[in-house]
């Protein structure tokens, strides 16, 4: 089965995955998350990848100072990918108690780690 990766795609957030090459079984392009809070935010980091009929896998690092790693991994139907996502930070910009300022402050292991699922849609 030969699938066409290549374009935009948004998700339930307005985070945005630019597939700019599909060839020979690999994934090129760049991720922008919509969300504030991220250690993504704010910049398109570049993307890699791989594909196989109807199953991806893209991954990408944090721009900036932090530490952050994030994997999809997932299946498009009807031109939808319906995916599943992992993010490891080292470090986060949080309050370290309830009602306290947001300092930068390492993760235990336990909150280090993220995941969840999101579906982008094709935009074009």
């Amino acid at each position: 089965m030969d699938l066409h990766w290549n374009g935009s795609w948004v998700n339930e957030y307005g985070s945005r995955l630019t597939i700019t090459d599909d060839a020979d079984g690999r994934l090129t392009g760049t991720f922008e998350t919509a969300l504030g809070d991220s250690a993504f935010a704010a910049s398109a980091v570049p993307i890699i990848g791989l594909h196989r009929g109807p199953c991806a896998q893209f991954s990408f690092v944090a721009a900036g100072d932090i530490a952050s790693i994030c994997s999809f991994t997932g299946l498009l139907r009807e031109e939808k990918l319906h995916a599943a996502w992992h993010v490891v930070s080292d470090e986060a910009i949080k309050p370290p108690y309830p009602g306290a300022e947001p300092k930068l402050m390492a993760l235990p292991w336990a909150h280090a780690v993220l995941t969840n699922s999101d579906t982008f849609t094709r935009t074009s």
